[in-house]
């Protein structure tokens, strides 16, 4: 990335069972000026983790007054225990260091962070097709079959969403599916409108 580009804050998100947790590893693997991104949480803090590196913890009190501040791209409330989300002080500062940001998150939470943050790029991973998801879940071997169907109608629901995205990956062999990230990836650090400097090129053309 050019010294003088703004960092690309990038979204991976698409049905459980696609595979979109193994793409962002690899990406991340093969690329160390992409960052994932530290989410905050109200759950207590799991032996080994580290604040600022795992998560930022908080207390609920706290989370709250951050909601109320609008100081989130995105936030959950997970089964009604504990909050997680994106704060968006922490990813603004990684992008004005160039620093390419990630996140994994559900489908709602994208549609959020797009409204916040524009210039966010959502990239859908999708299945081959809804047989081949299906059949990802059931080798999982976790699952029960009402669960499984449960999931199946969910990604149908989300892939109706397909069309507010920016692009889309279908992860079929993982080694293409991460090439085509990067080169989406490639292509936005590209982007005129990312140069900080823009006004000194045009100055000296």
């Amino acid at each position: 990335m050019a010294e003088n580009t703004k960092g690309v804050l990038i979204v991976l998100s698409g049905p459980s069972g696609v595979g979109k947790g193994t793409v962002c590893k690899e990406l991340l693997a093969r690329n160390p000026q992409v960052k994932l991104s530290v989410s905050a949480t109200t759950r207590a803090p799991r032996p080994g983790e580290v604040e600022g590196i795992s998560y930022f913890f908080k207390t609920k009190e706290e989370f709250k007054r951050m909601i109320d501040a609008g100081e989130f791209l995105e936030y959950m409330d997970v089964f009604g225990m504990n909050y997680y989300g994106t704060p968006r002080a922490y990813v603004e500062e990684q992008l004005a260091l160039g620093n390419d940001i990630l996140l994994e998150i559900d489908v709602k939470g994208a549609m959020n962070v797009k409204r916040i943050a524009p210039e966010a790029v959502l990239v859908f991973i999708a299945p081959p097709s809804m047989e081949t998801l299906k059949a990802r879940l059931v080798g999982r071997g976790t699952e029960t079959e009402e669960a499984i169907a449960r999931r199946t109608a969910e990604a149908a629901a989300e892939m109706q969403l397909l069309p507010k995205y920016d692009y889309m990956v279908v992860n079929d062999v993982l080694t293409d599916a991460v090439n085509e990230v990067e080169t989406i990836l490639a292509a936005e650090r590209l982007r005129v409108d990312r140069c900080k400097d823009l006004a000194k090129f045009c100055k000296e053309a």
